[in-house]
């Protein structure tokens, strides 16, 4: 993700806050429109547009077993029937080869169901005709993992991928001796060798012969016009793909900044980030328009691509051939030098019912597994990009963290909380979801900067549909939107819900249903989100919903259904009101509120969540049932068994804690003995104590900060570069010494690190191990008994440094000119609590 210069933003004549008071004053009168609107009504009585299909040249979609995947102008198919996936990048060569299967375990737990990742060329081939498919650049392997873990895989063969990789991942001996990018003879020929290497790797791999890969991207951000360039080198890589074998059911490219593709021929897939760390703005940006619903275009935006449009691109033409698909919406955002972004986890999470209400039918990210790029062989870890070798942006050597909701290490971070119940839904619903088209409201907002006007969307067909709201914005507050009530008209049908008007505060986001199928009893309206259906066979159903904060719960149903609902909790009130029945009262919790017993039916029984079991929620396959866990310490699901993962500093033990629904047959084997206790609710609950290991570290400062030169404007970008090499003999230096039999004993440990200053650097010895750019994140990094004579290096950041740090981030410099101060330095101990069947 390259930006175009931004010349026009920083001569611009209006500082951000003088534009968003003249925003504020073009939309008073929305604003006090909305301020007063009570009932936010939408029209989705108009019937649907059948889809349309055959006019996308795709690939076999047929598998050995008889599976299918297909496409249309609308949506995705899998067995004929509409697919709603979950996408997340995982780069493999950025990632340790035996951390693979446990690593894409976690995805899949939480609601992934495809991975994509890039081929980064210059990983595989840095020297011209030696190519390198091993250890953790094993392609192969790989993706007989993902079949392993049940993962379906989108490879992304470039050639040029950027990935904020050494000149877009191209390697430096094609960059230096011939054009790129487009029919250049000697390119090509280069180009069909990748191709072909890839092929290799992916034998036996491709959908038709019953392996992952069910897709192929070509090229990345491309929307290049000039000879030999444009629709016809996109025609030209298909071509070399499907004669280096690469015959899968899906071709895509990616769809904004005015690309160019040959129509039919692939698919765009879009994105959204919810800032611009590839930018030059050294403040806080507007509202981005990630947050605001779109009802006219897919392109949220720039997302930084390196070249510019001369003209509309074919996802915009194309709009009414191609479903809204999505591969690139930011799980995270990575810190570049001069642009350092730290996001939270609604902030990332508040964008799915902006981009689901918004149309998309592949919920695609960027990225969901964090990493770190491999050594080069010709210099030193020199494979990241850089302004050093003319790149647009610098970024660290090593680091690719990504700020992603599974670190680089496994960490399984608050984010991954956020997100899992949405991506439960589309497991779930997705194909409910995945048909209905997007209805207008009447009220909308005038742009993505009107922070008034509610945020909403509707998706329907017929008399079903999905109601979408978001009233949260990264760094802005939103005001609360007082007395809602939501008017929907169908196709038969207005609902008008709910019962009592509702007040959404600042912070609130999610998908509500109108007339939701439970398993026949007709759930006309809830207050809660839908999480997930499991089926317990004879013993009936469960449906999962969530509770929103301060927005008290309710359900409505036909009046019929009183007569087969049950509820042992007193603070539940039914009553018939405007010919429905409505069920309120409902205190969110682990017990069952209610159920529901037709005749000759099997029971269902509805479970509210409350916000803070919900982040502990997953859902997965164990001893040959799927069940609910509610954990805080880092649960997922593998081949094996449930696995609990936790990283602190405990004083004599380490308390493991889990539930589990529907309750096991029989207690299950685990590494270290479990304790049934006391049932929560309906869940079954055991407990666990580990005994806390002893780490310690002594931090021994070897050298002091000298003071740093001023910071280098210019590069492409003509904004803050970073330092040069030869600056870092102004950094600080500490000496880290930890006892090694105590870290062999650990077994895994993560030494997290908490500095202030500009860049930090881990050694061990003279090799590297890890580099961070200061955003006020917390650094960590995965110590091995191996990591000997470690020591950190931080350089200064200059209290005038052209850079841009989030504001509650941004160091207090007491006056100096600069600051490499080492806070705090820890070493966590990793403790694993394995159960199996």
């Amino acid at each position: 993700m390259q930006k175009k210069l931004l010349q026009q933003e920083r001569n611009c004549l209006h500082p951000l806050k003088v534009r968003l008071l003249l925003s504020v004053i073009c939309s008073l009168t929305a604003g006090s429109q909305a301020l007063s609107q009570t009932l936010l009504q939408v029209d989705a009585s108009a019937p649907l547009v059948a889809p349309v299909s055959g006019h996308l040249r795709m690939g076999t979609a047929l598998s050995p077993a008889g599976k299918t995947l297909g496409i249309n102008n609308q949506y995705l198919l899998k067995d004929g029937q509409p697919w709603l996936p979950v996408m997340g990048e995982f780069h493999y060569s950025r990632s340790p080869a035996d951390s693979w299967e446990a690593e894409l375990s976690k995805m899949k737990s939480a609601g992934i169901n495809i991975v994509s990742s890039y081929v980064i060329w210059n990983h595989h081939e840095e020297q011209e005709g030696i190519f390198n498919w091993k250890g953790n650049r094993d392609l192969h392997h790989f993706l007989e993992l993902c079949r392993k873990v049940g993962l379906k895989a989108v490879v992304r063969v470039g050639p040029w991928a950027h990935a904020e990789a050494r000149f877009g991942g191209i390697p430096d001996w094609v960059v230096n001796t011939m054009p790129t990018r487009g029919n250049d003879p000697q390119y090509l020929h280069f180009v069909e060798r990748l191709y072909r290497q890839i092929g290799v790797q992916l034998k036996g791999q491709l959908w038709k012969q019953g392996g992952s890969v069910i897709a192929i991207q070509l090229e990345n951000e491309y929307n290049l016009t000039g000879a030999g360039e444009g629709a016809a080198h996109i025609s030209t890589l298909k071509k070399l793909a499907l004669q280096a074998g690469l015959d899968v059911p899906l071709y895509t490219v990616t769809g904004w900044d005015g690309t160019v593709y040959p129509s039919g021929e692939v698919t765009p897939v879009f994105g959204g980030y919810p800032d611009e760390p590839w930018g030059v703005s050294t403040s806080e940006l507007p509202p981005k328009e990630t947050y605001a619903f779109r009802f006219d275009s897919r392109v949220s935006g720039d997302l930084g691509a390196q070249t510019a449009a001369s003209a509309p691109g074919t996802a915009e033409t194309d709009k009414e051939l191609t479903p809204f698909l999505g591969a690139e919406y930011g799980a995270g955002l990575p810190a570049m030098y001069r642009r350092r972004t730290l996001v939270s986890a609604d902030d990332i999470a508040s964008m799915l019912p902006v981009q689901l209400g918004s149309g998309v039918n592949l919920m695609g990210y960027y990225m969901f597994h964090g990493g770190r790029n491999p050594s080069g062989l010709s210099v030193q870890n020199s494979l990241e990009e850089s302004t050093l070798t003319g790149g647009y942006n610098d970024t660290p050597m090593i680091s690719y963290d990504f700020n992603a909701p599974l670190g680089p290490d496994g960490q399984q971070r608050p984010v991954l909380s956020a997100l899992r119940p949405f991506h439960y839904f589309l497991n779930n619903f997705g194909d409910r979801l995945a048909p209905m088209t997007v209805r207008k409201p009447e009220l909308v907002s005038a742009s993505a900067i009107d922070l008034n006007t509610p945020r909403f969307s509707v998706r329907s067909a017929g008399d079903s549909a999905f109601l979408f709201f978001n009233n949260h914005v990264r760094q802005y507050p939103m005001p609360t939107q007082r007395g809602v009530q939501f008017s929907v008209k169908l196709s038969h049908q207005t609902v008008v819900f709910p019962q009592h008007p509702v007040d959404i505060a600042d912070g609130n986001y999610f998908i509500w249903p109108i007339n939701f199928d439970l398993d026949g009893t007709r759930l006309i309206y809830a207050t809660a989100q839908p999480v997930a259906r499991l089926d317990n066979g004879k013993a009936g159903l469960l449906y999962v919903f969530a509770e929103q904060k301060d927005i008290p719960v309710e359900f409505a149903f036909d009046p019929a259904v009183a007569s087969y609902l049950t509820t042992s909790a007193s603070e539940v009130h039914q009553k018939t009101s405007d010919g429905k029945l409505i069920i309120d009262g409902i205190k969110a919790g682990t017990s069952s509120p209610f159920s529901l017993q037709q005749p000759n039916a099997r029971p269902i029984t509805v479970l509210v969540l409350k916000p803070e079991q919900l982040k502990q929620l997953s859902i997965g396959d164990f001893a040959g049932q799927r069940h609910l866990v509610l954990s805080g310490q880092e649960p997922y699901f593998a081949s094996k068994g449930l696995y609990l993962r936790t990283q602190e500093i405990a004083p004599v033990t380490v308390d493991f804690r889990f539930a589990v629904y529907p309750p096991l047959d029989r207690s299950p084997h685990s590494s270290i003995p479990l304790i049934a206790s006391a049932k929560d609710g309906i869940f079954q609950v055991f407990e666990a104590k580990l005994k806390a290991r002893k780490l310690d570290v002594k931090v021994t400062e070897l050298r002091a900060a000298q003071q740093m030169p001023p910071v280098i404007i210019g590069g492409l970008a003509k904004a803050a570069m970073q330092p040069i090499p030869e600056n870092f003999r102004y950094a600080a230096t500490w000496q880290i010494a930890i006892p090694q039999e105590q870290l062999r004993d650990a077994g895994e440990a993560i030494l997290e690190l908490d500095f202030v200053g500009d860049i930090g650097r881990l050694f061990s010895g003279t090799k590297m191990l890890d580099d961070w750019y200061y955003n006020g994140q917390h650094w960590q990094y995965k110590i091995k008994p191996t990591d000997t004579a470690l020591t950190l290096s931080v350089l200064p950041l200059l209290a005038n440094a052209p850079i841009y740090l989030p504001k509650e981030h941004r160091p207090d410099f007491k006056g100096a000119s600069q600051v490499a101060n080492l806070r705090q330095l820890r070493v966590l101990p990793v403790y694993h609590l394995d159960i199996q069947p």
